[in-house]
């Protein structure tokens, strides 16, 4: 869900004053008087403009403790339909600038790193496999089916926690529902800020197994009517089980709508990142450190918060339209003194201003005390083999896929590639020796054929980056790839799920594909699975798909991947045009 707020004022808070050091590697960004360590890699790069960044600390506006989630569920459930304020379909696709058109393309250019051939080995079945929540859970609660979904989720020791647009829903690891779909809003009931309770959407769930506490958010859209401050609402619980109490947070963006907000779980800091809109045209990425220590506690908060301003052409290639915050996955610690990364993709073929095809990264660090300092350093613009984002949509630049049966273009599906991002999640891993990134995003893998692109960004002991490996997920059967989430085990076997739809014949669906550690690079070599094959077609001329999906790993075993994402099915959609389903699977891949 995207916005533009236009005709007010942003309202920042006292900033301290910025050094910036010239080093070796670039520029760094230090503030409140926070020592700017160079890394000692000794290759030498211009490094960006980026001066002008600063930070602020800010409190909580609001803190509690929640009654037990089952109960505040039941509660709702009780009650009739409660309308949501949240709006059906914020976004007109328009990329940043408001315009509402797609971008000139060169055309397709190649994809050097595209599989084009499926590997033969069967891949192993899901273990679980059930329904989730469905659009006709919207209509029962809320009396309205909003699109697009955004379906995500984690797993836990016990529990599977499912949120989409504007549910959420607790099951048991066997797919029994602990909790039925709920409006989002519950979870905030008697907050003291009330816009919490709104049931808004962008929704972001996270299981922090340093912790064992579960992570549930939304952002605020009530100050578009209001005139007020937009929050992010973060809710954690107070134990590893996710139908107990939470502890209940707002943070303010201020006059900025967070748009688009991505969650990471570090060692002692939550990063949000989010893609963030103000008035006449304002346009930027929110980077925020949230206070894990006191968060867990529930104890009173602080935030760190930059701002990365869009607007200034010499940044907006550098962050797109948003950057994904690194999320641990395992036990395996980070160095004490290694920076959250936080990475975003660019695309030469696209208005930003982009020179060439390549990933940037971000590193983010927050040392907590009495007065907290930060910084944020644009560490590195790594080179990757060329891609093409820029997907020929038309008549809208949302109509890009097509679907059987729909002969209207106006109903083709939404690939997204061309939000220059890459999709949910960043799973960091530390291996000792060095940590591992792995993330995705969709592209053109050939005319007129959606691919996953997906990543493996390594970081040495000495802090510098390089691609270790890179594909494009899109065998030659035409049939499209898109909306993929992307994740490693304990062995560092790559799990990638995705949709998948094709025009003449394929229904949209879930599948996914995988690779063992010693495999070949830049391949995914244990054939595709199927999670659900589809029955129906989306039918809203909105062509919106969802802007994420998840893939994670289970934190008893450290090698059960979980995957969600939505698709369609025959007897759904004679219930109603935009009544999609989800899907929640798990699986394993050899050898863990």
């Amino acid at each position: 869900m995207t916005s533009v707020i236009r005709g007010r004022r942003v309202r920042r808070l006292a900033v301290a004053a910025v050094t910036v050091i010239a080093t070796s590697a670039g520029l760094l960004v230090a503030s409140s008087g926070v020592p700017a360590v160079p890394d000692d890699r000794s290759r030498s790069t211009a490094g960006p403009d980026v001066r002008g960044l600063r930070h602020d600390v800010i409190e909580a506006v609001a803190h509690d403790e929640s009654a037990p989630l089952r109960r505040l569920a039941a509660r709702y459930g009780a009650e009739s339909q409660r309308m949501s304020s949240a709006s059906r379909d914020r976004d007109p696709a328009a990329p940043v600038n408001g315009s509402g058109r797609a971008a000139a393309t060169k055309g397709f250019t190649g994809d050097p790193a595209r599989q084009s051939v499926p590997a033969g080995t069967r891949i192993a079945p899901p273990t679980s496999n059930f329904e989730g929540i469905s659009n006709q859970d919207n209509r029962d609660v809320f009396g309205f089916t909003p699109n697009p979904p955004d379906p995500v989720g984690d797993v836990g020791l016990r529990h599977y926690v499912e949120m989409v647009n504007i549910l959420f829903s607790v099951y048991t690891k066997a797919g029994k529902e602990v909790i039925p779909p709920t409006d989002i809003g519950a979870l905030w009931a008697g907050f003291r800020v009330q816009d919490c309770t709104d049931p808004a959407g962008d929704p972001i769930v996270v299981y922090d197994q340093l912790a064992n506490r579960w992570i549930l958010t939304q952002f605020t859209i009530r100050g578009f009517e209001t005139g007020g401050d937009f929050y992010n609402c973060v809710a954690i619980s107070t134990s590893s089980d996710p139908t107990g109490s939470y502890y209940r947070y707002a943070f303010s963006s201020g006059e900025n709508f967070p748009d688009y907000p991505k969650y990471g779980v570090w060692t002692d800091t939550y990063t949000i990142t989010t893609r963030e809109f103000g008035p006449e045209g304002g346009y930027g990425i929110g980077v925020y450190g949230l206070e894990k220590s006191k968060m867990l506690r529930g104890r009173n908060a602080r935030a760190v918060s930059f701002f990365i301003n869009g607007n200034r052409p010499r940044l907006l290639p550098l962050v797109g339209d948003g950057l994904l915050p690194a999320d641990i996955d395992g036990t395996q610690l980070p160095r004490p003194d290694a920076a959250i990364p936080l990475v975003g993709t660019q695309d030469d073929d696209y208005f930003y201003g982009a020179t060439s095809d390549a990933l940037n990264i971000w590193d983010f660090a927050v040392d907590w005390g009495t007065r907290p300092q930060a910084s944020l350093r644009f560490a590195d613009q790594i080179p990757v083999d060329s891609f093409d984002s820029n997907y020929p949509c038309h008549p809208g630049p949302r109509d890009c896929l097509a679907q059987p049966r729909t002969e209207n273009r106006d109903r083709h599906l939404d690939i997204l590639s061309y939000r220059q991002r890459p999709t949910w999640r960043l799973a960091y891993r530390n291996f000792g020796r060095y940590e591992s990134l792995v993330t995705n995003q969709s592209v053109e893998a050939a005319p007129h054929l959606a691919g996953v692109r997906w990543y493996e960004v390594r970081r040495n002991t000495a802090g510098a980056y390089r691609v270790h490996q890179q594909g494009t997920y899109a065998p030659g059967d035409r049939v499209h790839r898109w909306m993929g989430s992307i994740a490693q085990d304990r062995f560092g076997n790559m799990a990638l799920g995705y949709s998948v739809v094709n025009g003449a014949k394929l229904e949209p669906g879930i599948r996914y594909t995988g690779r063992r550690a010693g495999d070949a690079l830049g391949q995914m070599t244990l054939g595709e699975g199927s999670i659900i094959e589809g029955t129906g077609v989306q039918r809203k001329k909105n062509s919106r798909w969802g802007d994420y999906t998840s893939m994670n790993i289970d934190p008893v075993d450290d090698c059960t991947f979980w995957y969600v994402n939505e698709y369609y099915s025959r007897e759904g959609q004679m219930q109603g045009l935009d009544r999609w389903q989800t899907r929640i699977a798990s699986f394993r891949l050899p050898g863990c």
